[in-house]
């Protein structure tokens, strides 16, 4: 009898036990210590798990550690559940705390024993893991100051809410060819990077003066590298019927025979943009206006750090950059406490891995950032290192990973930060242990991608370099490879070198200056 695929396997097990009916299992085995059985760790990804690489775990422990990723929805966290996820981190997490592309946070270390309080303590204080991994629809990204900025083009908490209702334990949607992944957007700076999502509503203000939602779908990253298609505007009362169909054909005709092609840009790919709007308007009686075109900001501009006025009178929101995501557990408890000193009301996590800190006391606001930059190091006007640079989990925790990155990504920050002090562009850079581009290398500058390098027949963990990546609607472009491999030694020396050259050369764009290098010069295979 032949053995199954990957995709049949995968799919056998969804079919035989969904997703979200492992809870018990996970209580289960919390209890009783029996080995757990590797089809329900698959489904663990419905509770936000992963096993963790045991790189660095002792050859004495045999522990099986996993991963637990906290689905944050609005991708806001009050002081309350602040404090909460630094004491898990410090307790049982061994003081870990990433912060994701996608909202959403990360802890290591963790034990299925442990599992059940980690999941009764978030529940307390209004958090859950459910959904935040496996084949389903994954954390709704939002902008971080949606509702409290000034320049938005509109308040979409409430469609955000919504949709987190319309997809929360539904099993309608709780299996899906391949994870499905959705924005809603108010933001005027576009920050969601909608050109990269699933699904994403964005709000954009017609020439008639009314508020429409540009529709864009089958956008992508890794094994779906595509830009989303626009294709037409929504009024806001259509919005939730929009994301239920698509869902829905998604998962009624997404592939479900090759897991590297079962993402939603796959299908419209196979199908063709018109006949998916086609069906999609058949399916959710929902016409739409044609697309015209949209001016979307540049992927540089797409921040929102610095202190700024809320619309909430007499309030500040200070936006700060987290070097690779990593915060861990100790500086989350003194983040909660420097916020309940200053009356400060919470914080949102960016798709950037930062933070930005809301409802701040105006007249208390220059004593707060003092303080944060004392205690964390944070800064209220972050280099341009630090707040543009990404890292994926790392050879340290992740299994795909061939290179190590979060670590890698702070020492990178630091040699930049002290060799160009000055410097001023927006560069962005993005370390990824592998190929799958969890931390999206293929929409930056620089983006270095996990590899093998050889040195004189020696063998190393290291990077591939890409460069040349940017979005801005349909202007919109992925990175393009160097051929250039480099150690993790030879990172931060290439930037530098990179950055010396393109401040004698008469470009005036850093990603067009890196095109014109790479695209026009011979490649080479080393850093030297």
């Amino acid at each position: 009898m032949a053995s199954e695929t990957k995709a049949q396997r995968v799919e056998r097990i969804k079919s035989e036990k969904d997703g979200l009916d492992v809870l018990d299992d996970i209580a289960r085995y919390a209890q009783s210590g029996e080995a757990i059985d590797l089809e329900d760790i698959d489904r663990f990804k419905w509770y936000g798990l992963y096993t963790q690489n045991k790189n660095l775990q002792g050859p004495e422990d045999e522990t099986l550690y996993f991963m637990l990723r906290v689905k944050v929805e609005r991708g806001y966290l009050n002081r309350e559940q602040l404090t909460e996820i630094g004491k898990i981190s410090k307790e049982l997490a061994r003081d870990t705390a990433d912060l994701t592309t996608r909202q959403d946070i990360q802890f290591h270390w963790i034990k299925v024993t442990d599992l059940p309080q980690i999941f009764d303590r978030l529940a307390a204080v209004g958090l859950s893991t459910i959904e935040a991994a496996g084949d389903c629809p994954r954390n709704i990204v939002c902008c971080p100051v949606n509702g409290i900025d000034k320049d938005q083009v509109e308040d979409v908490r409430d469609l955000v809410d919504a949709l987190n209702d319309l997809y929360r334990e539904n099993r309608a949607f709780s299996n899906l060819p391949r994870k499905f992944k959705v924005g809603v957007s108010g933001c005027s700076k576009h920050c969601l990077s909608h050109e990269v999502q699933d699904l994403t509503f964005t709000a954009v203000k017609r020439q008639n003066g009314g508020i429409e939602f540009s529709v864009s779908v089958g956008g992508g990253q890794a094994s779906n590298r595509r830009i989303a298609d626009h294709i037409g505007y929504v009024k806001r009362k259509d919005v939730v019927a929009i994301a239920e169909s698509v869902a829905g054909i998604y998962r009624d005709y997404g592939r479900r025979d090759n897991r590297l092609k079962a993402r939603l840009g796959h299908l419209i790919d196979d199908w063709g943009v018109e006949r998916f709007v086609n069906e999609l308007e058949k399916d959710s009686g929902v016409t739409f206006d044609g697309y015209d075109g949209v001016a979307f900001t540049p992927y540089p501009r797409r921040s929102h750090f610095g202190i700024f006025e809320s619309t909430k009178v007499g309030y500040n929101t200070i936006g700060y950059a987290i070097t690779s995501g990593r915060i861990g557990g100790e500086r989350l408890l003194l983040l909660g406490d420097i916020l309940k000193f200053y009356g400060a009301e919470g914080i949102a996590l960016t798709t950037t891995q930062n933070i930005v800190v809301q409802g701040v006391p105006a007249e208390v606001t220059k004593a707060f950032t003092e303080t944060l930059e004392a205690a964390l190091g944070l800064e209220a006007n972050p280099s341009v290192f630090e707040a543009r640079t990404l890292a994926c989990t790392g050879l340290n925790f992740c299994k795909f990973a061939v290179s190590e990155t979060k670590n890698l990504a702070i020492e990178v920050v630091a040699y930049l930060k002290n060799r160009f002090p000055d410097f001023s562009e927006p560069i962005s850079i993005s370390i990824n242990g592998c190929p799958n581009a969890c931390a999206h290398p293929h929409i930056v500058d620089l983006g270095f991608v996990g590899a093998i390098v050889k040195r004189d027949e020696e063998k190393f963990k290291g990077f591939d370099l890409i460069v040349g990546g940017h979005l801005e609607g349909e202007q919109s472009r992925f990175a393009v490879k160097t051929g250039i491999k480099v150690t993790p030694d030879e990172v931060a020396p290439l930037i530098e070198s990179l950055i010396e050259e393109y401040e004698q050369s008469h470009s005036c764009d850093f990603g067009n200056f890196l095109l014109e290098k790479y695209r026009y010069e011979p490649t080479i295979s080393t850093a030297s």
